[in-house]
């Protein structure tokens, strides 16, 4: 799938998140959020990313914004990688890809075949994207997700 632009509406989607529980799109109806997409629980990348945001959780709070990860790997993983590193915001199992696809997450990666491209999308209030960061550098990616609310 292609990858969204600024104001593009933002695909619905519902995902189980790690204790089993159902998260829709609708679930950020009114307010803004920040999805981002990651390969795989508890690898170097994944976890400098996810610690990250979590270290900024509360400036992201603080914004109203909530943080949702999501990745290919079922909950039981979720529960042991949030455990493992303290992890304070929801992680969301797609295990088909299709959300991932429809955010322009999954799909072709320069010679390295098809998987998931670390991206992330901020959400606005209305629904639609107000930023998407595509092949995402995890380290520092948090705080320029931080920065972008301001704009």
């Amino acid at each position: 799938m292609p990858q969204l632009n600024e104001g593009d509406r933002a695909p619905r989607f519902a995902l189980t998140d790690q204790d089993g529980k159902t998260v829709s799109s609708d679930s950020f109806t009114g307010k803004p959020a920040v999805l981002y997409f990651y390969p795989k629980d508890d690898t170097p990348g994944c976890t400098t990313e996810a610690s990250q945001f979590n270290d900024n959780l509360q400036q992201f709070q603080q914004a109203g914004v909530p943080v949702v990860g999501v990745s290919p790997d079922a909950g039981d993983s979720h529960v042991q990688f949030r455990n493992k590193y303290g992890l304070r915001f929801p992680l969301l199992s797609d295990p088909g890809h299709q959300t991932m696809a429809a955010y322009g997450a999954w799909g072709d990666r320069a010679g390295r075949g098809e998987g998931v491209i670390r991206s992330t999308v901020l959400l606005a209030a209305d629904g639609t994207v107000k930023k998407a960061w595509y092949g995402v550098k995890p380290d520092g990616h948090a705080k320029e997700v931080l920065q972008a609310l301001d704009r």
